[in-house]
């Protein structure tokens, strides 16, 4: 019972780890690449120094890219299983290093409580449900690495904390910040080895200094002077929504909304406490504080300068790295606390009522990537199908595909990527058993990269056969079974015309400008890589006869 008691803690961080492992790869088995992976799959494949050193969204992503190249190279793009496996790993390790920080500081108890907010960080699920995120994860798990490396102050250290500085840097400009925290932590130290140990923070600094004027100064800016004059309401925005995800108050477990209202409440409240419980110790802060200071401010300012519109201090990638960065600073504000065992029992009921809801964000934000990856999958599916005739420069827009985060596909650069590494879309059997929003997905694609048109014809009838007479009065559906279908309608009002293929009966995605009374049109619909039929509804007030061309 005693060596249980002993070893409570690393066995319950192990249940921990555990379970976050497998509730990561859970909520992700349905899903697939998303948004700015497609970027790197699409147009960084060659490990050129123009691809590895290009900048994405501004940000130095030299790491990511090349972890991505590995993983195409070795898997293919069949599945992103191997990424989410790769995400569980990055988010273990960044949690493994915050609990060895705050352990040293506030003891093991406490440091295993704020382990876990951070594993099950609902507010944060873009984070921890999306791969691409390494990009944000990256900087902080080197960010944190490095200040346990500067806490050895001697050469393996500081050798150490500058190899992960510089690392960081490689997996975006996130890692910039701790730059700043470095330098501090370098001027806490004795006045006569600041020279000696300045390489720590210039080394990394000179060479993202070297990337920036030659690759970094490509990228688009949204600095602005209205940004700046805001910065410090961004920064007090950006606490105040970090206290609230970790307090599980900060996002609605029903909308997925965040409103830091909360946040605000609990900021103060914690920084009074702070304050109070430094009165009562008369104790100088940690000087380790005053690195975790300069990073967290310096990141906050930073995006508060290059602040539009996906940015907000709300935005669930940033929620990650803003509840890191108050447990570091509330680990050396309360550095030396030793609470009682009612006090451990009352942090315990407040992690667990603070998870419960965060699970809930959690399981939101894993349904808005199936979602996505249904599009995903049905889209690419449809170029697939079309492969035959599709414009190689088609692209799938937001208004084509149903969501902005393929603006990266291109029909040619897919078409030759699945021809190289293979195909994450559905099979033709996969497609029709899809979830709706992706079958009807589909059908608005193929409509496009086929592409299906309608041309006015001669309206005068003769002789065919096969025709089907479509009665006026209600819709009516007729399986088109000939890639050109003529439609006559008879004297009255113009007949409407809507097509399905994949969707369900019933729906249909794909609307036409339909025959004019007393006219006759010419519906195309070029041959593809799928024997199922299209379904054309026909909504006329008069007959209407649908032929074979």
């Amino acid at each position: 019972m005693e060596r249980l008691q002993r070893n409570a803690v690393p066995i319950l961080l192990g249940a921990g780890f555990l379970v976050a492992a497998v509730l990561t790869l859970v909520l992700t088995k349905d899903t697939t690449f998303a948004g700015d992976n497609w970027a790197f799959l699409m147009t960084r494949r060659d490990p050129s120094v123009h691809n590895l050193l290009y900048p994405h969204n501004e940000h130095l992503v030299v790491i990511p890219v090349l972890i991505d190249e590995l993983l195409l190279r070795v898997f293919g793009m069949d599945s992103a299983r191997p990424e989410q496996v790769l995400l569980v790993v990055f988010l273990l390790t960044t949690a493994a290093l915050l609990y060895v920080y705050v352990k040293r500081r506030v003891g093991p108890w406490l440091a295993l409580m704020a382990t876990l907010l951070v594993l099950f960080l609902g507010p944060a699920w873009e984070v921890l449900l999306w791969p691409f995120e390494i990009t944000f994860i990256g900087p902080v798990m080197f960010g944190l690495a490095m200040l346990l490396a500067l806490e050895r102050e001697d050469t393996k250290g500081d050798v150490a904390a500058c190899a992960f500085l510089t690392l960081g840097l490689g997996f975006s400009n996130l890692g910039v910040a701790f730059i700043p925290a470095a330098a501090v932590a370098v001027l806490i130290g004795p006045r006569e080895r600041w020279l000696r140990r300045s390489y720590v923070f210039l080394v990394p600094a000179v060479l993202f200094g070297i990337w920036y004027l030659g690759w970094g100064t490509e990228a688009e800016s949204h600095v602005s002077l209205s940004n700046v004059l805001s910065s410090p309401q961004f920064v007090f925005e950006s606490a105040a929504v970090s206290v609230g995800a970790l307090s599980g108050l900060g996002t609605s477990a029903i909308t997925n909304v965040t409103d830091s209202t909360w946040g605000k409440v609990l900021l103060v409240a914690l920084t009074l406490g702070a304050v109070a419980w430094k009165l009562r110790h008369r104790g100088p802060l940690a000087r380790w504080l005053w690195p975790v200071a300069a990073a967290a401010l310096a990141n906050w300012f930073l995006t508060a300068f290059n602040l539009f519109a996906g940015r907000e201090a709300a935005a669930s990638r940033y929620q990650y790295i803003g509840a890191i960065f108050v447990l570091l600073v509330l680990a050396n504000v309360f550095k030396g606390a030793r609470p009682s065992r009612n006090a451990l029992i009352a942090f315990a009921v407040v992690t667990a009522l603070a998870i419960g809801p965060n699970l809930v964000v959690l399981k939101n934000g894993s349904n808005v990537y199936e979602e996505q990856a249904a599009l995903t999958r049905a889209d690419t599916a449809a170029i697939e199908i079309a492969q035959r005739t599709v414009d190689p420069s088609f692209q799938l827009t937001p208004e084509i595909a149903g969501t902005p985060s393929l603006i990266n596909i291109y029909a040619s650069e897919y078409l030759q990527a699945v021809d190289e590494y293979g195909s994450p879309a559905y099979s033709q059997s996969e497609l029709e058993a899809a979830p709706a929003v992706g079958r009807r997905a589909a059908d608005i694609v193929l409509a496009h990269a086929l592409p299906l048109s309608v041309s006015g014809v001669d309206s005068r009838t003769g002789s065919r056969s096969g025709c089907v007479v479509v009665p006026g009065g209600e819709a009516t559906e007729v399986t088109l079974s000939t890639p050109v279908t003529r439609v006559e309608a008879d004297p009255g009002e113009p007949a409407a015309l809507a097509l399905r293929r994949f969707s369900d009966p019933g729906v249909y995605p794909v609307n036409t400008e339909g025959v004019p009374g007393g006219a006759a049109v010419e519906l195309d619909i070029p041959r593809d890589l799928s024997p199922r039929p299209w379904q054309l509804s026909v909504d006329a007030a008069q007959p209407v006869r649908v032929c074979p061309a």
